[in-house]
């Protein structure tokens, strides 16, 4: 390819690099609900607000207790709610911080401090975490600033599972049946 040729390569790949930087440098900011065909739902806390720190009370350099969490009203057909916490910023794989399912659909909120076993005061079950237990475990991040996910599910159906179930039995067993899905991001730096 001759000193031309390449220039004209070269001139071309920057002008659509800039082009690209500019559409993804625009694009909206993530926001902390999901529109789906069947409805919208929005989850947030009292505790922080969406992409903001999570107090330390609701970290391993704190109580290590979960937030107080509340959303709108899922889609008119929901059977049950389902929760997961996961930290994806972690060294070796996303972290498992807490697995809630068949939350009754009439459920609105968790309060702060869900104490740990198998099950919720209203029904609900609770799964194991990364720490091996039936509980929430809060954000301890071994360096730098991680995310903290909290995805809230409303599904067409309860779950067929067991107390303690994990992450991964409980994404299988809600594949198919997610009628609406809210999303509540934290982030967490140990000090």
């Amino acid at each position: 390819m001759n000193r031309r040729a390449c220039l004209r390569l070269g001139v071309r790949f920057s002008s659509w690099l800039g082009l690209s930087l500019v559409a993804c440098g625009s694009a909206p900011k993530q926001q902390n609900s999901f529109s789906t065909s069947t409805g919208t739902m929005k989850l947030e806390s009292t505790a922080f607000i969406h992409n903001e720190l999570i107090p330390s009370r609701y970290t391993c350099d704190g109580e290590d207790i979960s937030p107080p969490l509340n959303w709108n009203d899922p889609p008119a057909a929901t059977k049950s709610l389902a929760l997961i916490c996961d930290d994806p910023d972690a060294p070796m794989k996303t972290w498992v911080h807490w697995v809630v399912y068949n939350l009754p659909p009439e459920t609105r909120s968790l309060p702060e401090k869900i104490p740990a076993g198998n099950s919720l005061s209203n029904g609900g079950l609770q799964g194991k975490n990364d720490f091996g237990k039936i509980a929430y475990g809060g954000p301890c991040p071994p360096r730098g600033t991680h995310r903290y996910f909290f995805k809230l599910y409303a599904l067409d159906t309860m779950l067929d599972l067991k107390p303690g179930a994990t992450k991964a039995q409980l994404e299988a067993a809600m594949k198919g049946h997610i009628l609406a899905q809210a999303e509540f991001i934290g982030h967490y730096r140990r000090k």
